[in-house]
């Protein structure tokens, strides 16, 4: 059977924000899972970086593992701190910035394909 999650290893105890490094000027990505069902990605952002505002296909949930996020949502920002979430649902305009270094666990889930 194929290995669904991938890039960590199977059966050892480990922390997500331990697993993606920070890069200076850059967001650093590592995907753990990608199918029509579900993405899992973890990211660094170094201070400044950004994703622009763009819209997702799924309900995106971000997990903030290190540092300082903050995130927009049809406009209205949100700060997060390590340890805290927040729901960016399926087709809203959602952004995120770094104002300060920080590390988020991604999870988009889609909805089910119809035939």
């Amino acid at each position: 059977m194929e290995k669904i999650i991938k890039n960590i290893t199977v059966g050892e105890v480990l922390r997500f924000a331990d697993q993606v490094d920070y890069l200076k000027g850059q967001i650093v990505s590592k995907t753990l899972a990608q199918n029509d069902a579900v993405s899992l990605t973890l990211f660094a952002f170094d201070k400044g970086e950004e994703i622009s505002t763009h819209a997702s296909g799924g309900d995106a949930l971000v997990v903030l593992l290190d540092g300082k996020g903050q995130i927009t949502i049809d406009d209205q920002i949100s700060h997060l701190l390590a340890g805290e979430s927040i729901l960016m649902p399926a087709g809203h305009p959602h952004a995120v910035y770094a104002p300060e270094r920080f590390k988020m666990l991604l999870i988009v889930v889609f909805p089910k394909k119809t035939a």
